[in-house]
């Protein structure tokens, strides 16, 4: 036989919190609900469970509104990277992720994380670059990015 379950808290290659799942009955009594992770579904669970979602997607769209409205700044945002070369030109090093946070902080993003800059690669050459910044799960603005000789 099986049991619905609502559960509590995420349940690793089981379900997320909120979500209803059928397990064999003794996996839920002795393993799922003792340790708090799960509970039977009733009426009040099912009203819990819709104020769940109802809150996550309030969050959500709250957040996405917030990506949107930095990614959108973002847009027009150049910033200027200076890096020491020889005298061909070349670069000594390279410019990485943490150096464009670095410059993305003095602009005043403080909110961005260097996860957030998508550089398949380190830059290795003078120019001028675009560099794509994931915002949110569903926002990726691209800003424009200068390596000058120092």
């Amino acid at each position: 036989m099986s049991k619905e379950l609502f559960l509590i808290k995420d349940v690793p290659q089981l379900g997320n919190e909120g979500d209803i799942v059928h397990v064999a009955d003794g996996y839920a009594r002795n393993y799922l609900i003792p340790r708090k992770l799960a509970e039977p579904v009733t009426e009040a669970a099912r009203r819990r469970i819709e104020k769940l979602h109802a809150d996550r997607e309030k969050l959500r769209l709250e957040t996405l509104a917030q990506a949107e409205k930095l990614g959108a700044k973002l847009k027009d945002t150049s910033i200027t990277i200076r890096a020491k070369t020889s005298e061909e030109e070349t670069l000594y090093g390279s410019v990485n992720a943490a150096q464009i946070l670095a410059a993305l902080h003095e602009a005043g993003f403080k909110t961005l994380e260097e996860h957030m800059i998508l550089l398949p690669e380190n830059i290795k050459t003078l120019g001028t670059f675009e560099v794509p910044v994931k915002v949110h799960t569903d926002v990726t603005q691209t800003i424009k990015l200068w390596v000058v000789a120092e």
